[in-house]
């Protein structure tokens, strides 16, 4: 049995029509306007068949207003336009006055199966999203899991999301797994990092300015946060936003609205916001260095990411991925690390996490002679201890090479082999700041 509401102002019609459907085994409501239909608390029902000409709103109107139920539209007035206007707008199917018996169960039957096919098909999908990773994120660890789990629940929403962690443990990633698991994902995702711009014009880069606002100005700028308009807004190290800055996001959040630098009017946004930063924003706060209504605005859903160093469960499979991303990066065929060289890497402390993971494997597989990445291939200076990995602490010197030295071991590594134009692009650098850094380092080239 379906709930069905039929909101029609001719009562001869809608007695007919509730008479017929309840024959076929419905529950139906029947109203004459679009505001009793909404006093009926719409989200309640399976369908809604509505007339298009009403007294006051237009049937269309409960195309959004009642969105995801289904609107079947009937009309007599209208062309066939006027039909194909409101499939346009979302109706799942029209049917023309007069109808008969028959038709309209038809009608009503085939909107209602396509409505239960996308509503288990969205369930279907939601279970789905439980049981298998986020992509690009890894995670066995019980912290990695729940934090898995903490995106899964939190992404179908709307709400502004604080993602704390360490430098390079991945929080951008999570703010994409974040919008492509919401309903704006076909929309903008705009990433700002606040740290990145100097204090008089991070400003004008997140709200937009006026033609003449400042000296520079020379014409009308768009804003981040225009730009990310229905879509998400990712700002990370929100803790070194300026205090102006931090009051006109206030703004945002509380009255979803920007104003232009040099502008007195206010434009109406619709964005999502995501906030990442490795500081401690309580902290700054007590510090008078954050504002605090902003810092409990923002503040609405916490997601901590756990350090590299806690997940030692998840190193392994992390390496195995960034070596086959690395290895198509390079254009180098499939390569595999030694047991010696995971036991390093399951020992080492990672102080900058995921990131300096990916760096130390981007530079092993650039140093691999052969298919196996080796203990030597790491760049290790002092073979990693038992000692240090139970106490979870790195030894003083149990850090992977400076990059100078990187540089050096390369070149004087595959000089002899490789010319300059390949040893350039196997650095990931041009021929000139190959030249220039074989000068200071006093590298001479091969004869």
């Amino acid at each position: 049995m379906s709930h069905i509401l039929i909101v029609e102002d001719e009562p001869i019609i809608r007695e007919s029509l509730s008479r017929l459907l309840q024959k076929q085994g419905h529950s139906v409501t029947a109203v004459s306007c679009v505001a009793d239909a909404i006093d009926q608390s719409i989200h309640g029902y399976d369908l809604i068949i509505s007339d298009i000409r009403l007294p006051g709103e237009p049937g269309t109107v409960l195309i959004s207003k009642a969105a995801p139920i289904p609107v079947l539209i009937m009309t007599s007035y209208s062309t066939v336009q006027s039909a194909v206007d409101a499939m346009k707008q979302g109706a799942v199917d029209y049917i023309s006055k007069p109808f008969n018996h028959d038709e309209m169960v038809l009608t009503v039957n085939r909107a209602l199966e396509k409505s239960n096919i996308e509503r288990q098909n969205k369930i279907l999908a939601q279970e789905v999203a439980r049981d298998y990773p986020i992509d690009g994120m890894i995670g066995n660890c019980e912290p990695m899991k729940k934090v898995i789990d903490l995106i899964h629940r939190v992404a179908p929403t709307d709400a502004t999301v604080l993602i704390l962690g360490e430098t390079g443990t991945g929080k951008e990633l999570v703010a994409r797994a974040i919008h492509a698991q919401s309903s704006r994902k076909s929309h903008p995702l705009i990433s700002v990092n606040c740290a990145a711009f100097a204090d008089n014009l991070i400003e004008s880069e997140l709200f937009g300015h006026e033609k003449g606002a400042f000296t520079g100005a020379l014409q009308l700028k768009k804003g981040l946060i225009e730009a990310a308009n229905d879509g998400t807004l990712f700002l990370d190290e929100i803790g070194e936003l300026p205090m102006e800055a931090q009051a006109n996001l206030l703004r945002v959040l509380q009255e979803n609205e920007i104003r232009r630098v040099g502008s007195n009017k206010t434009i109406k946004v619709n964005v999502r916001v995501l906030i990442a930063t490795h500081k401690d924003l309580k902290q700054m706060v007590a510090d008078k260095l954050f504002r605090e209504d902003l810092y409990y605005r923002l503040n609405v859903f916490e997601l901590n990411l756990p350090p590299l160093r806690e997940r030692a469960a998840d190193t392994q499979q992390l390496a195995d991925v960034i070596l086959t991303k690395m290895c198509r990066r390079i254009h180098r065929k499939a390569i595999r690390f030694s047991e010696e060289a995971y036991q390093q890497l399951n020992h080492y402390h990672w102080p900058g996490n995921v990131r300096e993971l990916e760096n130390v494997i981007e530079r092993a597989v650039i140093l691999c002679a052969d298919k196996v990445i080796h203990t030597s291939d790491l760049g290790f200076k002092k073979p990693l201890t038992i000692d240090s990995a139970i106490k979870g602490k790195p030894d003083p010197v149990e850090h992977p090479l400076s990059l100078d030295d990187y540089f050096i071991d390369v070149v004087k590594r595959f000089q002899p082999q490789f010319n300059e134009t390949e040893l350039s692009k196997m650095l990931g650098i041009s021929r000139k700041n190959l030249w220039e850094r074989r000068l200071r380092l006093n590298i001479p080239a091969r004869e």
